[in-house]
């Protein structure tokens, strides 16, 4: 593939329902699924035996889903679970911006359906009103030469329903006061992750950057870090050029490129 959204192409089609009812891309092409286990697994499977980029699958019911780490992201009838398949090209480090233009993407589409602005936490979740609506997962693969095969772009989003959790709080577009469905939710992504994917491809990072930042949580107020092996605290200054966290910690700037970061007036770590 050659790195570009593809051109238009045939009408997009739905397994489940015939036509798909709402405009997509041309380049994105859905299936929707009644049940499975992991969106994220049915494209990667698809990947390997060659799937073209834009291919998104859709499960009504995900039983098997999971978070950054594993962590379970059960989705039932009425919330969105989807995965979208890319075939960026380019190395590991460039194809992890995505998950950037992934947040964008889910962001707008939050924001075209309720009054409250969206904010951004880095990495991978969207919140309303320090709740959190989505979160991301993107899974690839290297081919032979070491650069990125495909990237499998998983994404999930509370629309009817969301969980009670005492891990974090979590709302959804019904509890804001958007009477939507899920086909509808996707197709609002689909569009804005087609604004956010070409301009990514044409500009690189620097615009996607720009746009995480200023819709960005927290940015700097106070922050939790957890790494694998410690939790400090600091204030959150910047996001660096190449996607990692800086965060002033009084002895310096802490450059974190994988963790979990907590903010004090939305919920308190847990182990």
């Amino acid at each position: 593939m050659s790195g570009r959204a593809p051109a238009a192409g045939t009408p997009s089609v739905a397994s489940l329902g015939g036509a798909f009812p709402h405009r997509l891309p041309d380049w994105i092409r859905p299936t929707v699924l009644e049940r499975c286990g992991s969106t994220n697994d049915i494209v990667k499977d698809m990947a390997r035996t060659g799937a073209p980029e834009g291919t998104l699958v859709r499960a009504v019911r995900q039983e098997a889903g999971r978070g950054r780490r594993g962590r379970s992201w059960l989705s039932d009838a009425g919330n969105l679970a989807c995965t979208l398949l890319l075939r960026p090209g380019g190395t590991p480090q460039r194809a992890a911006e995505l998950s950037f233009v992934t947040a964008l993407a889910a962001g707008e589409a939050v924001d075209a359906l309720v009054a409250a602005a969206p904010k951004l936490k880095w990495p991978n979740d969207i919140l309303v009103d320090g709740a959190k609506i989505a979160g991301i997962l993107l899974e690839s693969e290297a081919d032979v030469d070491g650069g990125i095969a495909w990237v499998a772009v998983g994404m999930g989003m509370n629309v009817r329903h969301h969980p009670d959790t005492a891990d974090y709080p979590a709302t959804s577009l019904m509890a804001l006061g958007a009477d939507v469905e899920p086909d509808q939710v996707m197709a609002a992504y689909a569009r804005a992750f087609d604004r956010w994917y070409r301009r990514w491809q044409d500009y690189g990072f620097v615009p996607v950057r720009a746009a995480w930042l200023n819709a960005a949580q927290g940015i700097g107020g106070p922050v939790t870090v957890r790494l694998h092996d410690r939790t400090f605290d600091g204030h959150l200054m910047d996001l660096d050029t190449d996607g990692a966290l800086l965060v002033e910690t009084g002895r310096g700037v802490a450059k974190v490129t994988a963790g979990d970061v907590f903010f004090p007036d939305i919920a308190p770590p847990t182990a």
